[in-house]
């Protein structure tokens, strides 16, 4: 079942996005008087496709090889690499005979659609939930053997600086677009005293490869309900409890006690806590064949909530965009000047859709949320000045618009041929590389 729904998340995630990426092309083409031949949601090469309709002058589909979409614009090189068009004249509605400046509008509303898509996501999270922000002065947990351990931070320190720069938010010492900078410092304090770590310069693949950043913020064990009849109980444990220390073993936070309780099923052991009054207590506890006390955790990370207006969020939301399209440019600039490992870094449909169904069971925020960064990423990779793709198309267009001339079809063929191929080639890389490197 979780298979299906992945699979399910995976075709919506992608559909929406493909769809307004083309509708950006379709609009504009419109606009402009261009006549649209036809607009397909997945390939339909070799006549392949699931569904078909013709509506005027347009045929719409779904292609059965989802590799994407297109917009057929007619008196255009593209994707369908239709060229009967050439041994004809020019015609008033075709993409070849409009001034330049609208053809490098067509090209560019994909992307630019994309890009909205993202702002409006962000916008309406804005709206519906507020800024959210974690305090950090609770102190943070460290997994073991990770690049956060691995620079020295230990278990119960406290954020204060990123960079030279003071934070009292989680959301701004993990801020996303920080482990994109070329240097990264962070500032803590640990009882008394103070120390600074530099992350590696290859954190984010260091990141993606632990599946995770490695610390969050402290969950004290403090008790939240006691079940009847459970050891807890029997010893004298109450709600609002802090439990301190466990089998010898000083206790900060809940994952701790839950381990050493579950290591110990059966086996008596000393625990210690301290009483909402302020009073310590001591006593001997027998975990149960299931390794349970019968204790559930209080409350976790007290979050704070501000509550945005229309206007605001509006703000927000753009500013958002911007921040991450920020974050998306430099990490892929990472990536191709070898400071990230490509193979960690890089994600193709497989993980795209392991993505899209943990958000989706997270909520719609979250798979809200997964939605604009895929749709920034779309548009980032779609503007890049590569053969087959609106970059590249966008490139040949304004030459043409500098040369005064259109440049001969066969030299644009086989740039688009090239293209393409090249396109294919990459994705097999990197499907391949799903599988490798899950």
């Amino acid at each position: 079942m979780e298979i299906i729904s992945t699979i399910f998340y995976f075709i919506v995630a992608i559909f929406i996005l493909v769809t307004v990426h083309e509708f950006g092309h379709f609009a504009a083409a419109k606009l402009f008087k261009m006549r649209v031949l036809k607009f397909y949601i997945g390939f339909d090469f070799w006549n392949l496709k699931l569904w078909s309709t013709q509506r005027g002058e347009t045929e719409y589909g779904i292609g059965a090889i989802p590799l994407g979409g297109y917009v057929q614009i007619a008196g255009m090189v593209d994707e369908s690499m239709d060229t009967e068009f050439a041994s004809k004249p020019p015609q008033p509605w075709e993409f070849r005979s409009k001034p330049v400046w609208q053809r490098l509008i067509v090209i560019s509303a994909g992307v630019i659609m994309n890009m909205v898509l993202a702002g409006v996501i962000f916008i309406i999270l804005a709206f519906s939930q507020g800024e959210g922000r974690t305090p950090i002065k609770t102190g943070l947990f460290v997994e073991p053997n990770t690049v956060f351990a691995e620079m020295g931070f230990k278990t119960g320190d406290v954020i204060t600086e990123v960079n030279g720069k003071p934070v009292k938010y989680w959301e701004e010492a993990l801020d996303a677009e920080l482990f994109t900078n070329s240097t990264l410092t962070f500032t803590v304090q640990r009882g008394n005293e103070s120390f600074k770590f530099d992350a590696p310069p290859n954190i984010l693949s260091r990141l993606n490869d632990s599946k995770g950043e490695g610390i969050r913020p402290l969950t004290p064990a403090r008790v939240g309900d006691v079940v009847a009849g459970y050891p807890a109980e029997k010893v004298g444990l109450q709600k609002g409890d802090l439990i301190t220390k466990l089998a010898g073993t000083d206790i900060q936070d809940w994952s701790q006690l839950t381990k050493i309780v579950g290591d110990n099923a059966n086996k008596a052991i000393e625990i210690v806590w301290q009483t909402a009054s302020g009073a310590t207590k001591q006593a001997i506890i027998t975990p149960n064949g299931n390794g349970k006390i019968g204790v559930s955790v209080a409350s976790g990370t007290v979050r704070e909530y501000i509550q945005l207006g229309f206007f605001e969020s509006i703000g927000a939301g753009i500013a958002q965009t911007v921040k991450m399209t920020s974050m998306t440019v430099k990490g892929f600039g990472k990536l191709f000047t070898g400071q990230e490992d490509v193979r960690k870094s890089v994600g193709g449909p497989i993980k795209i859709a392991k993505l899209a169904g943990q958000t989706a069971e997270q909520g719609a925020g979250s798979f809200m949320l997964f939605l604009a960064m895929l749709s920034i990423s779309l548009a980032f990779l779609n503007i890049l000045p590569v053969p087959a793709l609106d970059g590249g198309q966008f490139v040949v267009n304004a030459i043409e618009g500098v040369m005064g001339k259109e440049l001969p079809l066969k030299a644009k063929m086989a740039v688009q041929q090239i293209g393409f191929t090249a396109l294919l080639v990459l994705m097999a890389f990197i499907f391949v590389n799903d599988i490798i490197n899950p």
